[in-house]
């Protein structure tokens, strides 16, 4: 985990465009990196500095196990060279939602969230911890059968303060936020279902913004997908106070908003909560 920023860095930092890309990914590798192209550089154009892709931005496949046949090593693989090549050319900071790496077993991959820098330099890293469970009706899901868990908390440093990594069902555990230190904003790529979405998706990303008084900013993915699951979409940005900066409900496209270290300051200034914790 990256070093705490001094204090003098959240009230000297500029305010920063970032964006939130949301995706109805596809079984075509080809075709979802096309599409995530063309997502960042419409963001780019709006003035975005930093821009989020949503989980598996890459590929959604008919089958869990289809994951399998498109992951890459480490540092090497279409899909990191696509982020590395397009940080650098439109001069922003990437971080590529989540892409399959090689793990330990063979039978299951790494879900990886890859941040690089407006060179094209990888800055960061984080392999998703929590894996997603969950049962009711017709709906299923067991992510550990294709998915190997990450075991480490990782946050990067941007010009405007530190960004802590997570990804999707992260999003329920607030102690992984708080091993995070004292964050700017925190980025959740996601594929949330449309049931858990729709029950829980908002209230998880407010409590997480409201408790660690920062941004929370959520690539989501949303629509019906061509593999016949409906995830909930509702990207969005989040401020410290836990108002809703700005939402894209469904569908491919762009959710844009400022980092303001001066807002962050003012609330924490208001409402010292992060001072008055006793109990680590």
């Amino acid at each position: 985990m990256s070093e705490k920023p001094s204090e003098s860095s959240e009230s000297t930092a500029r305010p920063f465009q970032v964006a939130a890309l949301q995706m109805v990914s596809t079984p075509d590798r080809e075709r979802n990196i096309a599409e995530a192209g063309a997502l960042i550089a419409e963001a780019a154009r709006g003035g975005a500095q930093l821009v989020l892709l949503p989980e598996y931005f890459c590929y959604m496949g008919f089958k869990e196990t289809d994951k399998l046949a498109i992951r890459e090593t480490p540092g090497d693989g279409p899909i990191q060279q696509f982020l590395s090549d397009t940080a650098r050319e439109h001069r922003v900071w990437v971080i590529g939602g989540t892409l399959p790496l090689k793990s330990p077993e063979a039978s299951r991959v790494l879900n990886t969230s890859l941040v690089f820098d407006p060179n094209g330099q990888q800055a960061a890293r984080y392999d998703k911890i929590h894996l997603f469970s969950f049962d009711k009706g017709e709906e299923s899901f067991l992510e550990a059968r294709t998915i190997y868990p990450g075991s480490e908390v990782r946050t990067f440093e941007a010009p405007f303060g530190r960004v802590g990594l997570s990804v999707c069902y992260d999003l329920r555990f607030p102690e992984m936020y708080r091993k995070m230190g004292d964050c700017a904003l925190i980025v959740v790529p996601s594929a949330f279902t449309y049931t858990t979405g729709r029950a829980h998706w908002e209230t998880l990303l407010k409590a997480r913004a409201i408790e660690n008084q920062c941004y929370v900013l959520a690539a989501a993915q949303g629509g019906k997908h061509e593999n016949g699951r409906r995830t909930w979409g509702h990207s969005m940005l989040i401020d410290p106070w836990g108002e809703v900066v700005a939402v894209r409900e469904e569908g491919a496209g762009v959710v844009a908003g400022t980092i303001d270290p001066q807002r962050i300051a003012s609330v924490r200034q208001s409402l010292p909560a992060l001072r008055h914790r006793v109990i680590d």
